[in-house]
């Protein structure tokens, strides 16, 4: 259920080009289910930051953000044993479903960290987890070693090709000859476009500016695909979708 509360934070590290680990211990995680994300309220400004957890242990969560502006700056020079205002958690996450012999889990940048935690849930049921993650450049890499210590099979794909396969994660798998049609995904929307053009099967999980972040505000809908007229609010219905569900404007 989800609350206001206090976190505590355990730390907080950069780990890639305008990329940090946050790691904070808080009541709310034992609530916490992969997919989901927490609202982060920063001093000095209104609207709350939206931010997906990465990984959820027995009473501490990560979340990994990048620099973007103002309010995640001041959250990268936040510092261990600091306290920090915590929403959550928000939204429905990935399902896991165990009859899953092996699963492709697709993460393009920011949109990585999610996937993690749903990567742990499959590694501890025994199921063979193919990862391929996609970024700008060498330097933007993260959680690839993360992955695998898990045990993941992992490709990694850059746009100007300076760290494994030059193209999106999409040409990483074909480079891979991954053949998995079972899917979690969450990136650009240009990148989730791609996957649900070629997969039927699995779950998106969509990235968008957020207001309330408990579906109040109606700032972040997007169209059912089979019926026009019906919205969804990403932070409410979702961030993550079936494959098929809503529409790409």
């Amino acid at each position: 259920m989800m609350q206001e509360t206090m976190g505590l934070i355990i730390s907080n590290e950069q780990i890639a080009d305008a990329t940090y680990r946050m790691e904070i211990k808080a009541s709310i995680t034992e609530a916490m289910t992969p997919g989901q994300f927490v609202n982060i309220k920063v001093k000095e400004h209104l609207l709350r930051r939206p931010i997906s957890i990465a990984s959820i242990e027995e009473d501490a969560f990560v979340i990994v953000y990048r620099i973007v502006g103002d309010g995640t700056r001041i959250l990268s020079e936040m510092k261990k044993g600091e306290m920090i205002d915590l929403f959550g958690p928000l939204g429905n996450g990935y399902p896991i479903h165990e009859e899953q012999k092996d699963v492709l889990l697709l993460g393009g940048g920011i949109g990585v960290p999610p996937l993690y935690e749903v990567a742990k849930r499959y590694r501890a049921l025994g199921k063979t987890v193919y990862v391929a993650l996609g970024f700008d450049r060498k330097g933007s890499v993260f959680f690839e070693r993360e992955f695998r210590k898990l045990g993941c099979q992992v490709v990694v794909a850059t746009m100007d090709g300076s760290y494994g396969t030059k193209g999106t994660v999409l040409d990483a798998v074909e480079k891979a000859k991954i053949d998995v049609d079972f899917v979690y995904s969450c990136g650009p929307m240009a990148m989730l476009k791609a996957i649900e053009a070629r997969y039927q099967k699995g779950y998106t999980s969509f990235e968008a500016r957020m207001a309330c972040g408990i579906g109040a505000c109606m700032a972040c809908v997007c169209k059912d695909r089979e019926d026009g007229k019906l919205y969804h609010r990403i932070c409410k219905e979702g961030p993550v979708f079936a494959i098929g569900k809503v529409g790409f404007a």
